[in-house]
């Protein structure tokens, strides 16, 4: 008879192995490399926990008499019913409900059960007894206001409580996370770094990997075969996260107000079920979204508010140029003059360059005529493109003079000496938020502080204009 005692006495290799496997992460049933017979023991002594992927909500009497059937995804939380839908299932063999909301993810129908562990954490990589070890090795110096930030930050987790880092573009938000990182990792807490895009994990997982090379990362993103069960520190994107469930005992959020986090309730979701209860969340960005905004104005949330960039000079103000009928000009294949004098002149002064457009037609529409009219080097990116990643690292090692890109590329892409201009600023696809996370790509480095920075338009949007002035109220503010 097959047993799996809590002492372990039986099967330990299985044992071991599936609770590094599972422990907070949940799969689909099917997923599991592990026999059937183990699992089912495993869920007999009290290990491992097994639920229904598709829930019914038929919870009162109308919705009984009606018979509407009402419908809950438990991996991603979809209670959208018009993202459920019915097939004929070849598992059970019968008609199953599956929610095409995190179908990507791997199909969850009405016969799916999900598994998770509950039985005692595994053990796994810690400092929490040597807590005279340095793990952040990283050498860099913080300015007045960082140190700052980073010790309330720092303070605030350690007492549990949520905080707000609300920061402009290039004000060292990254650097001000080490010491809080480091603190909870000594003490053998798990922590993710959850971001909205996967050129955003792959931006700061070098970084992360310099600053703490003692500590086993994990980087998680579409395509990433990056994952170590044991790693105390994970970076990853809202939609990986998906997979896990109330594993981590502090919840860092880079660029909270980002799509498509800031506008899918399923990333949210899945970054709240990745928490253990009461744990902590910091959220950081450079246009936090109205409710943390106003969470921390009234003192609901705590936070800092930081109004200056690392190296101290101000931020780069946009300045507005007319460019008429910029969108007619590219569809017919010629180049927009004013956009033709400004490249020219950056090629001339050896600049490289960002080129900001609203679509991904557009993209692959004026990198084409870039390349027709002789400007060297220039290629265009956009999330469909399969080669993106090795372009950026192109173009972040001066092999490409000009890059193309939608708002892809508005934030997570650190460049010195770049240069930017944003056409068709006019767009609706450009926000205010986006407008000033493009503008921060201009003067990150100290050694680069300042850069041009061009709104090209054929008419000025309520968006620029709110844009430009949180912009300049940010330099006010930063230069009190």
């Amino acid at each position: 008879m097959l047993l799996i005692s809590r002492k372990n006495d039986y099967f330990p290799s299985y044992h071991l192995d599936m609770q590094r496997f599972l422990f907070g992460r949940e799969f689909r049933a099917e997923e599991l490399p592990f026999p059937d017979k183990v699992v089912k023991e495993h869920v007999k002594n009290g290990y491992v926990a097994v639920r229904p992927g598709i829930e019914s909500l038929n919870d009162n009497i109308f919705d009984l008499l009606s018979g509407r059937k009402k419908w809950l995804c438990a991996r991603c939380g979809n209670r959208d019913q018009e993202a459920f839908a019915t097939c004929a299932c070849s598992h059970c063999r019968k008609k199953c409900v599956y929610c095409r909301h995190c179908l990507t993810m791997g199909i969850v129908r009405s016969c799916t059960n999900l598994v998770t562990w509950i039985g005692p954490e595994p053990e796994s990589w810690t400092c929490s007894t040597h807590n005279d070890v340095q793990l952040c090795t990283w050498d860099g110096r913080l300015s007045d206001d960082q140190n700052a930030a980073a010790a309330a930050l720092d303070q605030a987790l350690t007492a549990r409580e949520s905080f707000l880092i609300w920061a402009v573009t290039g004000a060292g938000k990254t650097e001000i996370m080490y010491q809080a990182i480091e603190h909870q990792l000594k003490k053998g807490k798990h922590v993710v770094l959850a971001t909205p895009r996967t050129d955003v994990v792959r931006e700061l997982l070098p970084r992360m990997r310099a600053a703490f090379p003692s500590v086993p990362i994990s980087g998680l993103y579409a395509g990433s075969d990056d994952v170590r069960a044991d790693a105390p520190l994970v970076l990853s994107t809202a939609h990986q996260l998906i997979r896990y469930s109330k594993c981590f005992d502090c919840v860092f959020i880079d660029e909270v107000d980002a799509f498509p986090f800031h506008f899918d309730p399923m990333l949210e979701f899945a970054v709240r079920k990745a928490a253990k209860p009461g744990a902590p969340f910091a959220y950081l960005s450079a246009t936090p979204p109205a409710a943390l905004r106003s969470a921390y104005l009234s003192g609901s949330l705590s936070g800092v508010k930081l109004s200056r960039r690392y190296h101290g000079h101000p931020l780069p103000v946009p300045r507005f140029h007319w460019i008429g009928g910029w969108l007619r000009a590219i569809q017919k294949g010629q180049l927009p003059v004013p956009l033709r004098v400004w490249l020219t002149e950056k090629m001339e002064q050896k600049r490289q360059v960002f080129v900001f457009v609203p679509s991904v037609t557009l993209s692959r529409d004026l990198t084409e005529i870039l390349q027709r009219e002789a400007f060297d080097r220039t290629v265009g990116v956009h999330a469909e493109d399969p080669h993106r990643h090795t372009k950026v690292a192109d173009f972040r090692n001066g092999k490409i003079n000009i890059l193309v890109t939608t708002t892809i590329l508005e934030r997570g892409v650190t460049v010195p000496g770049v240069e930017v201009c944003v056409v068709g600023a006019d767009d609706p696809v450009f926000d205010e938020c986006a407008l000033v996370q493009i503008s921060g790509r201009v003067g990150r480095s100290a050694e680069y502080p300042a850069g041009d920075l061009v709104f090209f338009h054929n008419g000025k949007t309520l968006a620029m204009v709110r844009a430009l002035g949180q912009i300049k109220q940010m330099n006010k503010e930063g230069a009190l």
